[in-house]
């Protein structure tokens, strides 16, 4: 009787342990699941992913040409969130959730044995995407047409300096509207 007695405690202190890690859990007010809510609080406000580095994937690089000049004056290293790869190659689009991290970089050039060479300098900020195909943040102007939308300066990946995605984010992405917003043409490991 003993034993059944100190098997049926051990149950309830495990119920409970399970009742308040899972009201841990919901107490963040994220409207996402997973390592996303961790990055989404329940207003929508994003920040940077703090690892994204060594647990996102590389998606691709973008180079943007320097004015007048040999080189190019910017670089743009993005990431895509543990699983948006697979998903994008097996359906075509990103899922929801997915997380895209762009790390913006001011460029040193100079001349090498192989000729005019750029490589990434001072960190300039992130752009921040997270897709959303349920439109969880209508009130928030940094969500809409299926993404959050977010600027970061190099001096704070927890406070985004954009205000409304529309002007601030999405209109160096129209070209890419029919590809979702993504120049997905641009990332070698979405080819199938």
């Amino acid at each position: 009787m003993r034993m059944f007695g100190a098997v049926n405690v051990a149950l309830a202190a495990l119920t409970v342990i399970g009742a308040v890690a899972a009201y841990g859990h919901l107490s963040t007010g994220s409207q996402y699941a997973g390592p996303t809510a961790a990055l989404v609080d329940d207003k929508g406000n994003m920040r940077v992913p703090a690892d994204y580095r060594t647990a996102y994937q590389m998606l691709g690089t973008w180079a943007v040409a320097a004015d007048g000049s040999p080189g190019s004056k910017e670089l743009h290293v993005v990431y895509a969130s543990p699983g948006a790869i697979d998903a994008y190659r097996k359906d075509g689009r990103f899922p929801d959730g997915a997380v895209l991290v762009k790390e913006v970089f001011e460029t040193t050039t100079k001349e090498m044995t192989t000729g005019t060479v750029s490589s990434a300098g001072t960190l300039s900020g992130w752009f921040l995407m997270v897709k959303d195909d349920v439109g969880r943040f209508k009130e928030n102007k940094l969500w809409g047409d299926g993404w959050g939308w977010a600027w970061f300066g190099a001096a704070d990946p927890k406070k985004t300096t954009s205000t409304d995605y529309v002007t601030d984010c999405q209109s160096c992405h129209v070209p890419a509207r029919a590809s979702d917003w993504i120049y997905t043409d641009g990332y070698p490991p979405l080819k199938r």
